[in-house]
């Protein structure tokens, strides 16, 4: 069996948005769009650092719609299981122009979601994204 033809669907710490500087300039200089139940806040940069991976990912749930750290690790959990299945076009696309991209998933619904609506958001978002991402090369 061919190894190389096998795409991997992992999620990995290099993929997560941790640092406090860029995740202020993405909320400060980011572009922003909702995907009912999702805001969704980017930033383009055309350089990226070698060791950085193409998208790096931040997954926020407002403590004030769901008061249970159980409900608002589920919504994460979701968010970023649709995402880690569904994000292949927006890599390809994003290492094909080598540029990298930092996303922020806010969810805004006040009710817990079902799998199926996450997805839904999270295709629209990615073809969202393809779309801008051809409009700016």
């Amino acid at each position: 069996m061919n190894t190389d033809s096998i795409q991997k669907n992992t999620f990995s710490k290099e993929e997560k948005l941790c640092s406090t500087k860029s995740i202020d300039t993405l909320f400060s200089q980011g572009e922003s769009f909702i995907a009912y139940p999702l805001r969704v806040v980017y930033r383009i940069e055309a350089e990226p650092d070698e060791c950085k991976q193409f998208a790096s990912l931040l997954i926020s749930v407002s403590k004030k719609k769901f008061k249970r750290a159980v409900k608002r690790n589920r919504v994460k959990r979701l968010v970023r299981e649709a995402y880690r299945l569904n994000k292949l076009p927006i890599k390809e696309l994003l290492s094909e122009k080598n540029i990298r991209m930092d996303i922020a998933f806010l969810y805004l619904k006040d009710e817990l979601p079902t799998y199926a609506d996450i997805e839904k958001s999270i295709l629209k978002t990615i073809s969202i994204l393809s779309d801008r991402l051809k409009k700016e090369g």
